[in-house]
């Protein structure tokens, strides 16, 4: 078993939403079996679909992994939105797709959250 914690988390979410196991795995875009597989600690989902599992239930990762009992540590605020929208100026995203350049957007927001959480955030 990879992570009996963030698997029950989600089945723990989707129940208390009254999801099927279909009706969330449609959502996420992958089969039903790999959601069961989630849910029982069998495989772990990739970073883009925890993000988006997090955003769904509007909860943070950390408390998909299991390393806080709060579902969302920044109260008035979504779990998953951005906290410096206008923050990616820097980004040379030539060559890239919109989905990669949205992709590494929400890693810079996933780091953000980590950090932001953990104290660590270091000012500009």
């Amino acid at each position: 078993m990879l992570n009996t914690v963030l698997g029950l988390r989600i089945r723990k979410l989707r129940i208390e939403k009254k999801l099927s196991q279909l009706e969330l795995a449609k959502y996420l875009n992958i089969s039903n079996t790999t959601l069961s597989q989630y849910e029982s600690g069998k495989r772990m989902p990739g970073d883009e679909i925890k993000i988006k599992i997090a955003q769904y239930f509007n909860v943070s990762l950390d408390y998909l992994f299991g390393c806080t009992d709060v579902r969302n540590p920044y109260p008035g605020k979504e779990a998953g939105t951005k906290d410096h929208p206008d923050d990616y100026h820097f980004l040379d995203n030539s060559g890239l797709c919109k989905e990669d350049v949205s992709k590494v957007k929400e890693y810079i927001d996933l780091l953000r959250q980590k950090y932001n959480h953990a104290g660590k955030l270091r000012k500009k």
